[in-house]
Parts: C-alpha cells; structure tokens; sequence
C-alpha cells in the first residue's frame, strides 16, 4: 500500500499553512468542527476564518461527532471534501451523503473484534473506514493488529494514539491512511517539529515504493 497521511485537529492558521505548503503536505487535513469536549476544537466563527485559504493539494475533512442539522446547515458552504462521522447509524450517512454531497469518512471506534466487523453495516455508504479507539479526544490506543487481515473495497485509514517517531513501515501493512493528531503536539499544542518530522517519514515511505 502506498501510504497516505491526514494531520487532525487543525485549529491555528499558522500550523494549517506549514502543512498545506509541505513539499509532502498530507492527503487530508482534519477540524474538529462540533465536539467541545475536544481541546482542538474550532468554533464556527474561527473556523470559517481558518479555512479561507487555498487548500493546493490537500482535502478538507470536518470532524463530526453525531451532528444535527443546524451544524450541518452551518458548514455546508464551508470548502470541506469529507465529512468525517462519528456515532452516525447508516440511515443518518447516508441521508447526510446524499443531502450536502460529501464523501464520507465513516469513523469506527474499536476495542475488541466484535467492533471491527461493524465495518459490515456502512459498506454501501461509506467511501473511507477510520479504525479509531474509543477514546476520540484522548488519543487512546488499540489493538492495530484487530485490523491486520481485513480485505476491503475501500481505503482503510487507522488512528488511536500514533506518534510521529513510529515506525511508520508497520502502518504499510494494515492501512491505506495514517491519521495522527496528538502524536504531533507538545503540550496540548501542534508542535512543527513533530509535523516535518512525521511528514518527511511519509515521503521516505512513498520514495520507496
């Protein structure tokens, strides 16, 4: 697998103009757009100024935790690719895919191998698996090897506590995607150090291949 990367947790417009004009900048770059709980989250007034930039290369990618339609309404002129859905049955997916014309990122949250194979339900409706832990904000960590031997039509992106100094090789084998966030801060912050050094990793995986 040729591997992706997606930086999440995005909320200051001076780490989002590092990574956007990375000479490897990520596929994918991720807002927390309605979930407080999380300290990298963005309110819609910041977000709105956070996003007027030319996003070159990379894909816009809001992060919702179960949202209603007022949210929705409020971000569907927002220059997001994909919506990235958390705690949303296939019924509320598909009715948002279908309503504001977005790919979706389909975020399944893991502990054990029962929920793994809820992957099942949203293969008509999804257009990327995110295998993440249970912990959302937190960063937790599972068990990568849950998801070793799965076999999909569609790209597998995997989360859940990843740092920027792992051996990024043994990510080749179980996901199409690397989607990191705390791994990149210090402190509680996006650290730019931590951001060049991941990035360049993927341009040395990619250079290999």
């Amino acid at each position: 697998m040729i591997l992706k990367s997606k930086i999440c947790g995005i909320s200051d417009s001076k780490t989002l103009n590092y990574i956007i004009n990375h000479n490897q900048p990520p596929q994918f770059i991720g807002f927390i757009v309605n979930y407080p709980k999380s300290k990298r989250y963005v309110d819609l007034q910041k977000l709105k100024e956070l996003l007027k930039i030319d996003k070159k290369k990379s894909l816009f990618v809001a992060v919702l935790v179960n949202p209603d339609n007022e949210i929705l309404e409020e971000i569907k002129n927002l220059p997001f690719d994909y919506y990235q859905l958390y705690d949303c049955n296939p019924t509320q997916i598909k009715s948002i895919k279908e309503k504001y014309k977005r790919k979706i990122i389909t975020a399944i949250t893991i502990k054990n191998k029962d929920d793994v194979d809820k992957y099942e339900i949203y293969s008509d409706i999804t257009d990327v698996y995110l295998f993440d832990s249970k912990g959302y904000e937190k960063s937790l960590s599972f068990d990568h090897k849950l998801i070793k031997n799965l076999n999909l039509d569609k790209e597998i992106m995997v989360a859940g506590n990843i740092q920027f100094n792992d051996n990024l090789e043994n990510y080749k084998e179980i996901a199409d995607i690397i989607d990191i966030s705390g791994g990149l801060e210090t402190a509680g912050l996006k650290d730019i150090s931590k951001i060049e050094i991941f990035l360049n990793k993927i341009k040395d995986l990619i250079n290999e291949t």
